[in-house]
């Protein structure tokens, strides 16, 4: 499950973000909980708009292709 999570991060969801000069970086999933963990870099961290990104983006496109994932926080 987790190289998938990453595979659709490196191909759907980084280059978005790097297109407005952020990133992200896969943490962690917990299997138990469906929760995955990830890391925003460069403009992302701390931007206004970061958590609107995180669920209306990230949440999103991952769970379109892995319905176990319950959410998807940033650490």
């Amino acid at each position: 499950m987790k190289d998938k999570i990453k595979q659709i991060i490196e191909e759907r969801i980084r280059p978005y973000l790097e297109a407005d000069g952020g990133g992200i970086e896969f943490v962690d999933y917990d299997e138990a909980s469906g929760e995955v963990k990830v890391q925003l870099q460069g403009a992302c961290r701390g931007c206004p708009g970061a958590a609107m990104t995180l669920k209306m983006g990230v949440e999103a496109a991952l769970k379109e292709e892995i319905p176990e994932i319950s959410s998807v926080v940033a650490v």
